[in-house]
Formats: C-alpha cells, sequence, structure tokens
C-alpha cells in the first residue's frame, strides 16, 4: 500500500496547487480517497498506461484520475460508474477521432466548428470543441460558443459512454449560460444576428449536429434532478435555467431514470406553411443559417474522423 500511496500523491501534485490551501485540502482528500478505493484507482491508471495515446491524455489532462473519487458527472454517481464513463470516453474517441486531434483536445486547444462575424464591438463568435479543467465536474469535452479572448457565451458539457442497452450514446452533464457584467445585451445581439433564434437553442443545435456526426445512437441530458451539483448543496437550490423545463420544450423526452431525459438528434422544424406570412423571411433566413452551421460542423469534424464520411 505504501508503494501505491507514493503513486498516488504523485498523481495529486499533477492535480492540484499546493500552494493553494483549498488545493492543499483537496489534494489530501484525493490520496485519502485513492487509497480506500487502490484497487479502482489501480485499475484507472492501468487503463491510460495500456497505451501511448492514453498515457499522453492522461499526462495532457490528469484530472480524469481526480474525476472517479469526487461526485462529479451527475448526481449520485458511483466510483465505479465514473471509471466506466471515462474509460468508454476515451475509447470512442480513439475509435473515432484522429490521435493528434484527441491530444490537441486535452491540450487545452479548441477544434474550430464554425465562426459568424458579429461586427461592432463583439467582432466574431467561434464554435468550439475543447475541454477545459474548470469543466470537469460535467463531462470530459464541450461545445462552446465564444467571443474574442475565449470569453464563452453558451456551453454544453458532455461525455460519451454506453447506455443500458449498450448503444453508444451522447450525455449532457450540464448547459452553461454567459456569466459576464454585460450578458443580457450580448446575448440579444447574438439572438437578432440569428434570426431571433435564441443563444440556449443554438448551443442545442450545434450540439445534436457534433452527435449525429459521431454517429452517436442517442443523446441523454441530466435534468435538474441529475446535475451533479445535487450532491453537495441544499435540496432547494435553484439553478439559473431549468435544464429539465429546457430538455422538453427542445423535445424531449422523459426516462425511466429521472436524472435523465432523452433528446432528439434532430430539432424539428416548422413547415413554411405553419409559420405565419409576416415572419415567414426570417424563419428562411434562420433556417439557411442553421443549415450553414450543419455544413460547418460536417466539415470540420469530417477532417478530423478516422474515417470520413462520404457524399457530403
Amino acid at each position: 500500500m505504501e508503494k501505491y500511496m507514493q503513486n498516488f500523491i504523485e498523481l495529486g501534485k499533477k492535480i492540484y496547487n499546493l500552494e493553494n490551501m483549498r488545493e492543499a485540502h483537496r489534494f489530501a482528500v484525493f490520496v485519502t480517497r485513492c487509497c480506500f478505493n487502490a484497487g479502482k484507482m489501480r485499475s484507472i491508471i492501468k487503463f491510460f498506461n495500456s497505451d501511448e495515446l492514453l498515457k499522453k491524455i492522461a499526462t495532457a489532462f490528469p484530472y480524469v484520475f481526480e474525476q472517479p473519487t469526487r461526485a462529479f458527472f451527475y448526481h449520485r454517481s458511483t466510483f465505479d460508474e465514473r471509471i466506466k464513463l471515462i474509460e468508454d470516453h476515451m475509447q470512442f474517441l480513439k475509435a473515432t477521432l484522429q490521435q493528434e486531434t484527441i491530444i490537441d483536445l486535452y491540450s487545452d486547444k479548441s477544434l474550430k466548428l464554425w465562426q459568424m462575424d458579429l461586427g461592432d464591438e463583439f467582432k466574431s463568435m467561434e464554435l468550439v470543441l475543447r475541454i477545459e479543467p474548470g469543466q470537469r465536474k460535467e463531462g470530459l469535452n464541450a461545445i462552446m460558443l465564444l467571443l474574442p479572448n475565449n470569453e464563452p457565451i453558451y456551453q454544453i458539457i458532455f461525455w460519451i459512454a454506453r447506455d443500458k442497452l449498450g448503444d453508444w450514446s451522447m450525455w449532457i452533464g450540464a448547459m452553461q449560460g454567459p456569466n459576464m457584467e454585460n450578458a443580457k445585451e450580448v446575448v440579444k445581439k447574438i439572438t437578432k444576428k440569428c434570426h431571433a433564434y435564441r443563444t440556449k437553442n443554438l448551443i442545442l443545435y450545434a450540439t445534436q449536429a457534433v452527435a449525429r456526426v459521431l454517429d452517436v445512437r442517442k443523446i441523454y441530458a441530466v435534468t435538474n434532478e441529475g446535475y451533479y451539483a445535487n450532491n453537495h448543496v441544499r435540496s432547494d437550490r435553484k439553478l439559473k435555467t431549468s435544464f429539465s423545463d429546457f430538455w422538453i420544450e427542445a423535445g424531449g423526452n422523459h426516462t425511466a431514470d429521472s436524472r435523465f431525459d432523452m433528446l432528439p438528434l434532430f430539432e424539428t422544424r416548422k413547415s413554411i406553411d405553419e409559420i405565419p406570412t409576416r415572419k415567414r423571411a426570417v424563419y428562411r433566413r434562420r433556417f439557411a443559417l442553421l443549415d450553414e452551421i450543419d455544413s460547418s460542423i460536417v466539415k470540420n469534424l469530417n477532417a478530423v474522423l478516422l474515417n470520413p464520411l462520404k457524399n457530403l
């Protein structure tokens, strides 16, 4: 055990800043939990040492060793479940994306999927695939709408793992909106630029498009009850956005597990006949924009797939 404890200490030093008291406390808790779950930790360490790509991922993003030890991803997740979803996600990426892209994603780099010119002071907006240490509580990758200087507007954080039926599925751990002084102004401007299409709908639309290109079979999303932070806070805690309400509004359905709703892979569009005459021009422009986003996501993801899509 002494040998393994030293390994856990070395891992903890890669994850936490020991000069910060709060981080030092988390380091101590991490080592303790590793020791109490030594067999399980040895298992995930062995997994990430099993080939060179996984070793490089763990070196660039050592938080994969912290995530099983904390109550992350979703409410009442277990240590074993967290290990399984991490391993599933990495195996899926290995079978789907080029190695260089995977390493980049865990090395604080972004894969650009689409860009829009906003003009004026906001200049432009990018849609990217990436992961940041601050997102590790809710998932293993994120689809983000960013302003210049990597300032996030909206983001959906997710992982990919098999469901109970064995189908590869995208699991959304959180959707987060802007956290800036002029957030309402920014969102209003983007919504107008997107022909009255709300930014939270835009980020979900992009996420569905990414899921389709990655060829997952289903999308699950945490409900208010399933949000990971329910492990840590009062039961009357209020979310800024009700996940549950939005998922159902977006065409989702409840599942037998109240922690997750199932979302469609495609957004249902109104037909022109269903749209009032005075709004048809706006909807046509909106649909053209969404088609542009689809095409851009397909093109940019296809460039990094191990088995590129044909007949684009």
